[in-house]
């Protein structure tokens, strides 16, 4: 009888392991990207370990077409129609992937949390104060745009243009899109100063630099990480975990600031100049009015919601995050781009003179900066900053989503139908921009390519560094206007060339900035 059930045993996992993943699974006649894809997610998360997943996934492509097979339940697709469209355009669901790690406080946010339904009620919320059209006439946006401009951006750069020093802008990218965005959550009196404190804008962004190298674990393997954890081997540091509270502790002042000014407003003990002195918290109101409606209470069959406070830190804590990287990573590779280009500069900024008022520094010259509408219809301006999104997006990456578990209308995807539920599936901008059919040349910056002719839109339609679909980036609008305000007002007034860009290679994580963490230039005044 042991023989007997030995034997029983090893054709179960004979069957589970090997024939079924291999011949009978409905994924097995999708091609494997490695030959092990099909029986073990070994090989996939060793790359995603030595940060090589984004390259290696499109070298598969390549190889193998529109499709292929990471692992025994995960497909990686690279495609529009059948494609992105079905998945992100079909509400397919997040999985735990995001939660495990984008949880602030141990508590989802828009970004986070897997189920569409929450996740609508949320982006409801706050979607209006991110909508292009809000943005461009928002008084708030325009003062903060000014004031940091005029007042902390740009005299960094003239000093150094005066004195004949160099600038390590990749810093001082993430520095003002950090002063920009918090500016726009918590009120530009309450938000942060990286422009000009820098000893603590260093100090910040080696706690948030020092987490994303470990992030794999959690994300990938959770339940792996949890039981080491248990047994005390910690694959992650315990600096990593003291470098989080840290940065959720900076987020609570951050909200305790707003939330007082919101308060004193609301007992009419705030000052006659309140406005005036930059106390609007733009996103952190409209997100805490929200969740004080009666739209916003959930229902008796409903788990019962986080904190109301910690649900609104942990929004914001990740808006600022991502604000701050994937707008400084952008800017960085556009200057870096710009900076070989003295005769596109010049030709940049013979367009940038047509604006009115023009963006010149001293602010004396002008009070005021020009309608964001006007600067957004810059046409060369315009395929600069899209370009660079092109081939320096700053999340290359796979945007893993999970196939709806609906046995009577099983997915398609790139023409292979019965997909089940529960299929782990994603798509990756690194791929999606490189599509030689669609962008000639890929691999060059070739900016005049978005003033020709988009034949059939197809440009547009495999353009997808924000996304796409219900759960698209929220904060495209506010990232493009803030960066183009930004590179409007560099290139009116300076030129820009390299001194050192030693490692500007893009390194290979959920956002890639330079493997040499620098970008080094000399600002020169035309």
């Amino acid at each position: 009888m042991p023989a007997v059930a030995g034997i029983a045993v090893f054709l179960v996992l004979l069957y589970k392991y090997l024939l079924f993943p291999i011949l009978l699974s409905p994924l097995a006649k999708i091609p494997n990207a490695h030959f092990t894809s099909c029986i073990s997610p070994a090989w996939i998360y060793w790359k995603r370990y030595k940060g090589l997943e984004t390259r290696t996934i499109h070298a598969a492509h390549q190889r193998l077409g529109s499709i292929v097979r990471l692992a025994p339940n995960e497909l990686s697709v690279d495609c529009v129609d059948g494609g992105i469209r079905t998945i992100y355009g079909g509400g397919f669901e997040k999985p735990e992937w995001y939660p495990n790690v984008f949880a602030n406080f141990g508590v989802p946010n828009m970004f986070s949390i897997t189920r569409n339904k929450p996740h609508s009620i949320r982006k409801r919320m706050i979607s209006n104060v991110y909508s292009k059209s809000y943005l461009q006439s928002s008084p708030q946006m325009h003062k903060l745009s000014e004031t940091l401009l005029f007042d902390r951006y740009l005299p960094i750069i003239h000093t150094a243009a005066t004195k004949g020093t160099y600038i390590d802008v990749y810093e001082l990218n993430f520095a003002v899109a950090m002063d920009f965005i918090t500016a726009y959550v918590f009120g530009l009196d309450n938000g942060s100063n990286f422009l000009e404190d820098v000893q603590y804008r260093k100090h910040w962004l080696g706690l948030y630099q020092s987490r994303k190298v470990y992030e794999f674990w959690p994300q990938e393997l959770p339940k792996v990480t949890s039981f080491l954890s248990k047994v005390s081997i910690n694959v992650v540091p315990q600096y990593v975990d003291a470098a989080n509270l840290e940065l959720e502790d900076w987020c609570l002042k951050l909200c305790e600031k707003a939330a007082a000014v919101q308060s004193q407003k609301a007992t009419g003990t705030s000052g006659p100049d309140d406005e005036a002195n930059n106390t609007i918290s733009t996103v952190y109101t409209q997100l805490s009015q929200s969740l004080d409606s009666p739209f916003a209470k959930s229902s008796p069959l409903d788990p019962p919601p986080p904190p109301a406070d910690l649900s609104i830190a942990s929004e914001m804590l990740d808006h600022s995050l991502a604000g701050h990287q994937t707008s400084g990573i952008t800017l960085t590779y556009l200057m870096h781009e710009l900076s070989q280009r003295p005769a596109l500069q010049a030709y940049l900024r013979t367009e940038l003179l047509t604006l009115s008022p023009p963006l010149k520094y001293p602010k004396s010259f002008h009070p005021s900066i020009p309608a964001p509408n006007s600067i957004d219809a810059l046409p060369l301006l315009s395929a600069i900053m899209t370009e660079t999104l092109r081939l320096h997006v700053a999340l290359p990456g796979p945007q893993p989503r999970l196939t709806p578990d609906k046995p009577s209308m099983p997915t398609t995807l790139a023409g292979y139908t019965n997909i089940p539920g529960g299929v782990r599936v994603s798509a990756q901008p690194y791929s999606l921009h490189r599509n030689p059919e669609v962008f000639p040349e890929p691999e060059k910056w070739r900016p005049e390519r978005w003033l020709e002719e988009d034949e059939n839109g197809e440009m547009s339609r495999w353009f997808w560094a924000f996304g796409s679909g219900g759960r698209g980036c929220i904060g495209r609008w506010f990232a493009l206007q803030e960066m183009k305000v930004l590179v409007a007002a560099i290139y009116t007034n300076y030129t820009t060339s390299i001194v050192d860009d030693e490692g500007i290679e893009q390194v290979e994580a959920n956002a890639t900035g330079p493997r040499g963490k620098k970008l080094v230039l000399k600002f020169e005044r035309v």
